[in-house]
């Protein structure tokens, strides 16, 4: 059966397979057995192939990992895990952030903390306007999942309020290019922030305000599959999102 996987992202990207071959240093016949035969690469070959194409090797090679070395993999992609996001490290985002090279992307309801530090703001200016790609994914201040979050929280309506007042806090940052904001309607079970292949997790618990629940810091490492999932779901948010209305 033919690796349709590893042929579509070559299409996609306009690649051929000599292309390929020449990239990672084998024989341009190698990398058609790899597509038409389903040839499965020595880990070398498909650890250059897949940060080639900006893909996983997991995608691209399904049965390629034993279940054991994706779950070690997978555990070696937790960098530390804090008990509180109170604990975190006060420069750890800003420092993240500043470190970006090619997207920044921040999913929450209201991200409060994140919209009133200016220093953020100016950090996230500044890699904007060397082409890092930044996305903000903000809650839908109207909608159900929102009120919902804030009678969990025991604060109601002011869920919502604090939301008007970040995009208000946002108003220089959304004029600079390469920066976008979109609304979402998601029932919300983490907040997410994405720098490259660094990711923060903020876990949502249920009548537990964000700033006391446990936060976690990842790294991607190829083979690993906790990473994915939150990537994964970061941009199934974006998809189903509405761009932030222009300013009056």
């Amino acid at each position: 059966m033919p690796n349709e996987r590893l042929r579509a992202a070559l299409l996609e990207r306009g690649l051929t397979p000599a292309r390929l071959a020449e990239v990672v240093g084998v024989d341009a016949k190698t990398v058609e057995r790899w597509i038409t035969k389903d040839r499965v690469p020595y880990r070398r070959f498909r650890y250059a192939v897949a940060s080639h194409l900006g893909l996983d090797e997991t995608y691209l090679w399904p049965g390629a990992l034993k279940d054991e070395q994706v779950t070690a993999a997978s555990a070696s992609e937790i960098i530390t895990i804090y008990p509180h996001r109170y604990a975190v490290p006060r420069d750890l985002m800003g420092r993240l952030f500043s470190e970006a090279r090619e997207q920044i992307g921040v999913l929450v309801y209201s991200g409060l903390f994140l919209a009133e530090d200016y220093g953020i703001h100016q950090i996230l200016t500044d890699r904007a306007k060397a082409g890092v790609r930044v996305r903000f994914l903000l809650g839908d201040p109207d909608s159900s999942q929102v009120a919902e979050r804030g009678a969990d929280e025991g604060i109601d309506s002011a869920m919502a309020a604090k939301i008007r007042n970040v995009i208000v806090n946002y108003r220089r940052l959304r004029a600079v290019e390469n920066v976008e904001f979109r609304l979402h309607s998601t029932v919300l079970y983490n907040s997410i922030f994405r720098i490259d292949d660094q990711l923060l997790i903020n876990t949502h618990v249920y009548g537990v305000p964000a700033s006391q629940a446990p936060f976690w810091h990842l790294r991607k490492i190829a083979g690993g599959e906790i990473a994915n999932t939150y990537l994964d779901s970061f941009e199934r948010v974006w998809e189903g999102a509405k761009p932030l209305p222009p300013e009056d």
